[in-house]
């Protein structure tokens, strides 16, 4: 099972290492193998929040997902997107922003010997406006999930008030608007505010749109599927979840792409930390990276993971939260990739130690003899 799900990936990093190698020896193949640890770092929460969607599909949209949007991953999000925004930022059209980053300045300098800014310069500088978008997408993400009601809850002491505040229509609308505006009011400059501003509520209506299209056609009720389906599994029960084709499946698809271009920002942008040669970013963020991230999801999905350990979902959900904090924070303050990963790892690790406890509790209470003076075959329960 693990050779199947990860083989191709391994096969695509050993290809990429060779690559690597031919285009710039021994110090490409660190390059490429730092930003492929880095991506899956900065990822794992996103391979999560991807299985609980790719379950839903239906085998040819998971297939899509795995193939054509892997393209778009690696080519889109990872080459392509960083020369848009030289492209929109600088003026410059992408050839020759490509032309800019393979011919960077001697000695690693900021600007040409004329002034004019570096590929990696452009970059960094359009760095607030990219944190507002991305950041305000994934924040939209986190509330419209920590406001839900739901049967299973990991932080039931915080998350049951959330829940129960939630009611209130578009409250994660206005929760989120009043963040950014105390974003462009404390974390953004005077030169920023307005492109910050306006940044973030692109990623607000970016949101809204794919999440109402997959509402339009359904996905509302495929997410009670998946929630029923998820108590089913955990109790020892066959799966009942109907998988979305069609229309469905599409905007599922659509929505997972634009979750994945949210999630590739940081990994993007922190990627200059180390090198600003996108031939180098592209093996490794996108060909390395990008490949083990889908494998992860798929291995989450085919073992049943997540209905295994149910707060697995949960952990990964608090994870895109406080990554948007961070994308926030990041506006002002230079936040090191290492605690951007870190604190990933930590909401997902701790999710899945409180899952376990969870079902050894339960095989426990499973396991009880009757409880004395109780009739026959009538166990004693215990409720969580």
């Amino acid at each position: 099972m693990v050779v199947r799900t990860f083989g191709i990936s391994i096969l695509v990093t050993i290809a990429s290492l060779v690559v690597a190698f031919i285009y710039g020896s021994w110090e490409a193949v660190a390059l490429c193998a730092i930003l492929g640890v880095l991506e899956v770092s900065l990822s794992f929460d996103n391979a999560v929040i991807n299985a609980t969607v790719l379950e839903k599909m239906s085998e040819f949209w998971q297939k899509m997902f795995l193939t054509v949007g892997i393209i778009i991953a690696v080519f889109g999000m990872r080459l392509l997107f960083p020369l848009v925004i030289v492209w929109v930022t600088a003026g410059l059209d992408p050839v020759r922003a490509f032309d800019l980053a393979m011919n960077p300045p001697a000695g690693g300098a900021e600007n040409f010997a004329d002034g004019s800014p570096s590929y990696e310069k452009i970059l960094t500088d359009a760095h607030p406006q990219i944190a507002a978008f991305g950041g305000m997408f994934l924040f939209m993400l986190f509330l419209n999930f920590i406001l839900a009601e739901r049967d299973t809850k990991w932080l039931s002491w915080f998350e049951k008030p959330l829940a129960a505040i939630g009611k209130l229509d578009a409250l994660s609308v206005i929760i989120a608007g009043g963040s950014l505006t105390l974003v462009a009011e404390f974390l953004a400059d005077d030169q920023h505010r307005a492109t910050i501003m306006i940044a973030g509520v692109l990623g607000m209506i970016t949101y809204i749109a794919v999440d109402g299209l997959g509402s339009l056609f359904h996905t509302e009720q495929l997410e009670e599927d998946h929630e029923r389906d998820v108590a089913s599994r955990a109790a020892g029960g066959p799966s009942t979840l109907v998988k979305a084709t069609g229309k469905a499946a599409f905007f599922l698809f659509l929505y997972l792409e634009v979750l994945d271009a949210s999630f590739s920002f940081d990994g993007v942008i922190g990627a200059f930390a180390i090198t600003a040669d996108p031939i180098i970013i592209a093996l490794g963020l996108g060909f390395i990276g990008a490949m083990f991230v889908r494998s992860i999801t798929v291995f989450l999905v085919r073992q049943g993971t997540l209905a295994e350990y149910r707060y697995l979902e949960h952990g990964a959900h608090w994870a895109i939260g406080a990554l948007s904090v961070i994308l926030f924070i990041s506006i002002e303050y230079h936040i090191n990739e290492i605690i951007t990963g870190l604190v990933g790892v930590a909401f997902i690790g701790a999710a899945f130690i409180s899952s376990v406890i969870a079902n050894r509790r339960e095989a426990g209470d499973d396991s009880t003899p009757p409880a004395a003076g109780a009739p026959a075959g009538e166990m004693a329960t215990v409720t969580e």
